[in-house]
């Protein structure tokens, strides 16, 4: 089982500085220092630190799914038919290799596992789940949702 994570000892311009790149990861290390009220090598001795202990983990694109044609989304609950250790981590090492899985977690309800699965429309949906979701290691039993629209996307960011 994994270690709980270390808790960042992070002050108020760190904060800033978190909230700041959240918005805009692409703000130039002079704008962020102004923004959150730093000069610029104090606030890159900063952001570097935040880097290296993993508080940042790191930058990325954001794509528009549908202009890449992949703007279906479904959410599939998974229950397995043996949540022992070995058959949890059996399970998490294979979910991790279908690309059209986005999102994985695992849940304390009636089901064991809530995956955001994204693909081109409803029949190659059907084709992941009937072919690599439902063949995952353990998997008992699946139901699907199908989002209609997305209101609040992983980004914070309003549609």
């Amino acid at each position: 089982m994994d270690k709980a994570p270390e808790i960042a000892d992070l002050d108020e311009f760190d904060r800033k500085i978190i909230a700041a790149l959240v918005e805009d990861g692409r703000m130039t290390v002079t704008d962020l220092a102004l923004l959150v009220g730093l000069s610029k090598t104090p606030c890159q001795v900063r952001l570097k630190r935040l880097i290296e202990t993993g508080v940042i983990k790191g930058f990325r694109a954001i794509v528009d799914p549908a202009k890449l044609g992949m703007d279906h989304v479904a959410f599939a609950e998974v229950k397995l038919n043996d949540t022992r250790e070995a058959a949890l981590h059996e399970f998490n090492v294979a979910v991790r290799r279908i690309a059209e899985v986005e999102e994985c977690h695992m849940i304390a309800s009636s089901f064991d596992y809530l995956l955001k699965v994204r693909t081109a429309d409803i029949r190659r949906y059907r084709m992941v789940m009937g072919e690599k979701i439902s063949a995952l290691p353990h998997v008992a039993s699946t139901s699907t949702f199908v989002a209609m629209e997305t209101v609040l996307d992983a980004g914070g960011r309003r549609k």
